[in-house]
């Protein structure tokens, strides 16, 4: 992987050597198995700020990849009880998948149905699914072009259960294994947890592991 490291010129920098150092190298890992090449763009921190002692990056929002222009938070001191951010762009150049053809909504996506294109991935949205593993096996729920990227919110998995289905419901242990049959009071697709009721008063949830099967998970 080539990576490219940019720091925009300022008087504090030699000062905050360590602080700049601690974040570039959290950035380099975070984004090391997402492309090819990775280009780093950090802005050293305001000089008017007091020296950053023990620096801790790490990622106000740590379920989003580290694409585009960010924001890197950095705990500062003993007790990491200072709080600062610096500012940074970080373009990734990979792949991406892509609609092959024209998906219509309701399809279910195999995986000849996608193709691969090569990009800033900083450029793409950050709902944007980048691995076909994320796509392959769920159902569009709208219609997708071909040549355009997968939304989080395009897709969803396939429903495996439907509300006022009959459903079968297992609980397991070591030395045990309970079959109870219920009706499911939601949707659901596969590993996502519903609510079933067992006749008139009982209501559990359960987690969906098949076509009309649940399971409890203690």
């Amino acid at each position: 992987m080539l990576v490219t490291v940019v720091f925009i010129p300022n008087i504090a920098f030699a000062n905050d050597e360590v602080l700049t150092q601690r974040v570039h190298q959290f950035l380099y890992e975070k984004t090391l198995m997402l492309g090819e090449e990775v280009v780093i763009d950090l802005r050293a921190p305001s000089p008017h700020l007091p020296a950053c002692i023990n620096p801790t990056p790490f990622l106000p929002n740590a379920d989003q990849a580290p694409l585009g222009r960010i924001s890197v938070g950095v705990r500062c001191g003993e007790q990491q009880s200072q709080v600062r951010y610096l500012q940074a762009q970080v373009d990734v150049i990979g792949p991406y998948a892509v609609a092959s053809e024209d998906i219509s909504r309701g399809t279910l996506i195999t995986e000849s149905m996608l193709d691969t294109q090569r990009g800033n991935l900083g450029e793409l949205s950050s709902r944007t699914l980048t691995e076909a593993d994320s796509i392959v096996g769920n159902v569009a729920l709208r219609p997708i072009r071909s040549g355009s990227s997968f939304q989080a919110h395009d897709i969803q998995a396939p429903r495996l259960v439907e509300r006022g289905q009959r459903v079968t419901v297992i609980a397991e242990g070591p030395a045990f294994r309970i079959a109870r049959e219920g009706e499911a009071m939601d949707d659901g697709g596969l590993n996502e947890r519903i609510r079933v009721r067992f006749g008139s008063r009982e209501i559990l949830e359960a987690r969906i592991t098949g076509d009309g099967v649940l399971q409890i998970d203690f």
